[in-house]
Formats: C-alpha cells, sequence, structure tokens
C-alpha cells in the first residue's frame, strides 16, 4: 500500500534528492583529485556535472521539471560540457514540462537509453522478523572509507579494463560528505557494499557491489534492509534507487515494495 501517487510533485523530489547526492559526488571528487576539474552548476532549475569525462553523473538531472530551458541556458548548459570535453547528456523524467522535448528535438538530441526510477513510501515498510544469516550489516565509520572504496571496486573485478576507473569512483563514493556508506562483513570479512544519501526526506540507494566469489548469499538483501531501516529511524519517507528496466536490480525492489515511479530517457547531443 502507498499513499504516494506518481506525478510532478513526486518527480521534483526523487530528481532533486539524486541530483544532490551526485553534486556531493562531485564536490567530492574536486576535493579528493583537484585536477579532474570536478564542477557543478544549476541552470534553470537543473544540475549540470561535470565529475570526469567516463563518469555517469557527468550529465544534468531534472532538466524541465523545474523550468523550461531557454535557448541562452541551453546554450549555458552544452558550452559548460563542451569546454571541459564531455558528451552532452541529459536524463529527463517525463514529468518534465512537454515543452522540452521541442527543444532537445530543435537541437538535434537523440534518445540513447531508459532507467526506470523505483519508489517506496517507508510509512508501510517494517524490516523482515529474520536477516541473512551469518551476514553483519552496518554502516562504515570515518576510518574505514577506503577498506569500503576497495571492498566496492572488488566488486566490479571481473571487469578489469575498469579496474582504475571504479576504484576512484568508489573512493568519491566513499567520501562524499552527503552519503552514508555501508558495508556487508561475512566472519569480520568485507564482501559487499552499498550506499545511502539522505535529502529531503527521500533516501537514494546506490552503491551496490558485491564481490564476485560471496554472490548469492544475501548480501545485496541484507543491505536494502538495513538502510531502509536507517532511513525510516532518520525520519524519511521516501526511499528511491534507479535501475535498468527489466534488470535484477528492478526485479529485487519490486519484491522488496518498491515500484516504478517513472521511466526517464537520456538524451545526448549528437557530435
Amino acid at each position: 500500500m502507498s499513499e504516494v501517487l506518481t506525478g510532478h510533485p513526486l518527480a521534483c523530489r526523487l530528481e532533486r534528492s539524486e541530483a544532490t547526492a551526485n553534486a556531493g559526488m562531485v564536490d567530492a571528487r574536486a576535493r579528493l583529485y583537484p585536477g579532474s576539474g570536478a564542477e557543478w552548476i544549476e541552470v534553470a532549475g537543473a544540475y549540470a556535472m561535470f565529475d570526469g569525462p567516463c563518469s555517469p553523473c557527468t550529465q544534468t538531472f531534472g532538466l524541465g521539471l523545474f523550468a523550461v530551458p531557454t535557448v541562452a541556458e541551453m546554450d549555458r548548459i552544452e558550452l559548460f560540457f563542451r569546454e571541459r570535453n564531455a558528451p552532452v547528456v541529459h536524463e529527463v523524467s517525463p514529468l518534465a514540462d512537454k515543452a522540452l522535448l521541442e527543444v532537445l528535438n530543435a537541437r538535434g538530441y537523440q534518445p540513447v537509453e531508459f532507467t526506470n526510477v523505483m519508489f517506496q513510501a517507508l510509512k508501510y515498510w517494517d524490516p523482515p522478523a529474520l536477516g541473512s544469516a551469518g551476514l553483519h550489516t552496518r554502516a562504515v565509520e570515518a576510518h574505514e572509507r577506503d577498506v569500503w572504496a576497495r571492498t566496492s571496486a572488488e566488486g566490479w573485478s571481473e571487469f578489469a579494463e575498469y579496474a582504475d576507473l571504479m576504484h576512484e569512483l568508489a573512493r568519491v563514493v566513499a567520501y562524499r560528505e552527503n552519503g552514508t556508506p555501508f558495508l556487508v562483513e561475512l566472519d569480520g570479512q568485507p564482501i559487499a557494499t552499498g550506499d545511502l544519501a539522505i535529502h529531503d526526506g527521500v533516501a537514494l540507494l546506490a552503491g551496490a557491489s558485491t564481490v564476485p566469489k560471496w554472490r548469492r548469499r544475501g548480501a545485496q538483501n541484507a543491505l536494502l534492509e538495513s538502510r531502509l531501516l536507517y532511513a525510516k529511524k532518520a525520519g524519511c519517507d521516501l526511499a528511491m534507487f534507479c535501475a535498468e528496466p527489466g534488470s535484477a536490480s528492478q526485479r529485487n525492489g519490486e519484491r522488496h515494495g518498491f515500484r516504478v515511479a517513472y521511466t526517464r530517457i537520456k538524451f545526448k547531443l549528437a557530435d
């Protein structure tokens, strides 16, 4: 059961919460890697972020949701990315103003990706009676951030070509000031990670990663339950995460009471 209905007010809360969390990542990268040029700006209510040319955060969030950007504002956003040799990408909610589609079409944008934004009202969520056997899940202490980053990166170890990128990204997440990293341990050994960011009563779940040899032991379920409990105790009324449509992440969320709020479309400016 949920008293929260999908609509523009919900989309504004969800999109701003994700944007704020990702802005925190950009700020963390700027501190950790001063030469990265990481920076973000707000234009027409949207957050435009540069977190490096390959980072999933290098795009806009909330475009057209809070205001329809003018020609001058679109010029400013596009220049922001081009000056940094980054692709110009906008992830757009279907609850954005319909006039935005005309703006994007006129400027040569093409749809390139779908993302489901999932949410759950926490008023009706209660933790399961039994936890995952043998697993200990907790928020990490400040001195454990590098342990969290190494564990998170190890969860992507089968993609060796992205090893440096994933470890650097994990460090950025771990050192973000507006986030709370969670760790799963099995007999004292770190085996999985997750992250939580809270803004305006919305808990954003991200950073899911499990070391390959420890998968299918319930680590991600334990992380999900622990973060939802933490968020509810912190006064959050909503939880959210983003998933590829039809993915295992979406199905797992649905089994835990999440539902699709809407499907975003990622638009990229043609070269």
